[in-house]
C-alpha cells in the first residue's frame, strides 16, 4: 500500500512538472514575438522617415533657379539731350550692334519734367537727371530710387560779347545776365556763386531767365555787349554763330574756389525695386557706362561722329564741345562725397531745391 501511495505521489509530481513545462513553453512566444515585431518596426521606421528627406532634396534645387533667371537682360533708360547722353553714345552704339551683354533702350528727352513721371511710374528702369532732381525724386518716392553714378560735372559757363573786362565774378555787378533754367541747376549755381562773391542776385545784378538754352544762344548770337550763362554744348553753338563771344568764367572753377566742393550737374539713377531685383544687370550697366565715358573722353573724333549720328548736336559742334563737358562716371565713395557736398550747398540755400530734405545714405549706391 505504501508503495502504491509513493508511486501515486511521484506520478502526480511528474504530471505537475509536465504541465509547468508546457505552460513555460507557451509563454515564451508571447514575450519574444512582440519584441521581434517591435525590433522590426523600430528598424523600419528610420527607412520610412528617410524617404521624405530624400524627396525634399530635389525640391530645394528649383527654388534657386528662378532667382538666377530673374535678372533682366534689358534696361530702359531715359536721358536728357545733352552732355549726359553724350557720355552714353558708345554704350548705345554697341548695344544696337548687339555687342553688349545687356540690351540698352535709351530714349532722349528735352526736359527733365518729361522723365519724372516715367521713372516714378516704373515705365523706365534708369535715368540721367540733374543731381538736385534726383534728390527730389528720392524724397517723393520715399527712397524709391538710388544714384549709381555722377555722369557730368559742371557744364556752365559765362559768355560775354564785346570788349568788356571780366577778371572776377564781382565784375558782373550792375550787369544784365541772360540765363536758362529758372528753379533748376543754372539758377542755384549762379546764385550760390554770386552770393559767395558778395553780390546780391536780387539787387546787384539783373538776371533774365529764358525758357530754353537755344533762346539764350540765339540772343547772344545777335548781341554786341550781352552776358549769358549757358551750358555746353550751347556755349559752342553760340560761339560758332557770333565770333565776338568769348568765355569769361568757367562756373565749375568758380564753384570749386569757394569751399573746395565739386560742382555736379547730372547723376544716373536706378529705381530701387529694379536694382534690388537685378544687381548683376545694374553692375554690368555701370561697367558699360564707364567704358563708354572712357571712349568719349579719349576718342574725340569717334565720339563726335556718334553724337552727331544720334542727333544730340552736330558732329562739328561736338568735336569742339566734348572737352568742355566734364563727362565722367564717378561711383561709390566718390559719388557720395561729391554729390552730398553739392546737395548740402543747395539745401542750405533753398531746401525745396532738393525736395525738402537731404537724401539718406541709401541714396548713394555702393558707398561706404
Amino acid at each position: 500500500m505504501k508503495i502504491k501511495r509513493i508511486s501515486a505521489v511521484i506520478l502526480a509530481l511528474m504530471m505537475a512538472l509536465s504541465m509547468l513545462t508546457a505552460c513555460g513553453n507557451e509563454a515564451a512566444p508571447d514575450v519574444t514575438e512582440p519584441e521581434d515585431n517591435a525590433a522590426v518596426t523600430e528598424e523600419a521606421q528610420p527607412e520610412d522617415d528617410a524617404e521624405p528627406e530624400s524627396e525634399s532634396e530635389p525640391e530645394s534645387e528649383p527654388e534657386s533657379e528662378p532667382e538666377a533667371a530673374a535678372e533682366a537682360d534689358t534696361i530702359k533708360i531715359a536721358s536728357l539731350k545733352g552732355p549726359t547722353t553724350m557720355g552714353m553714345v558708345k554704350l548705345m552704339s554697341d548695344s544696337e550692334a548687339g555687342s553688349t551683354e545687356i540690351k540698352y533702350e535709351v530714349e532722349m528727352f528735352g526736359t527733365a519734367d518729361e522723365i519724372v513721371g516715367k521713372l516714378v511710374n516704373g515705365e523706365i528702369d534708369a535715368a540721367n537727371v540733374p543731381c538736385n532732381l534726383a534728390s527730389v525724386l528720392y524724397n517723393k518716392t520715399e527712397g524709391g530710387i538710388s544714384a549709381v553714378g555722377i555722369n557730368t560735372l559742371g557744364v556752365l559757363y559765362v559768355l560775354a560779347a564785346g570788349e568788356g573786362e571780366y577778371s572776377e565774378i564781382a565784375d558782373l555787378k550792375g550787369k544784365t545776365v541772360y540765363s536758362t533754367g529758372k528753379g533748376t541747376t543754372p539758377e542755384y549755381v549762379l546764385n550760390y556763386i554770386l552770393k559767395s562773391n558778395e553780390i546780391d542776385p536780387e539787387s546787384d545784378v539783373t538776371v533774365e531767365y529764358l525758357s530754353e538754352a537755344t533762346e539764350v544762344a540765339a540772343k547772344m548770337s545777335e548781341s554786341t555787349d550781352a552776358i549769358a550763362v549757358l551750358p555746353q554744348p550751347y556755349v559752342t553753338v553760340a560761339m560758332s554763330q557770333n565770333e565776338n563771344l568769348r568765355i569769361v568764367f568757367d562756373l565749375t572753377e568758380e564753384w570749386n574756389k569757394i569751399d573746395g566742393t565739386q560742382l555736379v550737374t547730372g547723376v544716373t539713377v536706378v529705381r530701387k525695386e529694379f536694382l534690388e531685383a537685378n544687381p548683376n544687370t545694374v553692375s554690368k550697366f555701370m561697367e558699360d557706362y564707364a567704358a563708354s565715358v572712357e571712349y568719349v573722353n579719349t576718342d574725340n573724333d569717334g565720339a563726335a561722329a556718334l553724337v552727331g549720328g544720334y542727333d544730340i548736336v552736330a558732329e562739328g559742334v561736338a568735336k569742339k564741345a566734348l572737352t568742355y563737358c566734364n563727362i565722367v562716371f564717378q561711383t561709390g565713395d566718390q559719388l557720395k562725397t561729391n554729390a552730398s557736398a553739392y546737395l548740402n550747398v543747395l539745401f542750405e540755400s533753398d531746401p525745396t531745391s532738393v525736395g525738402g530734405s537731404l537724401p539718406g545714405d541709401d541714396f548713394y549706391y555702393n558707398a561706404g
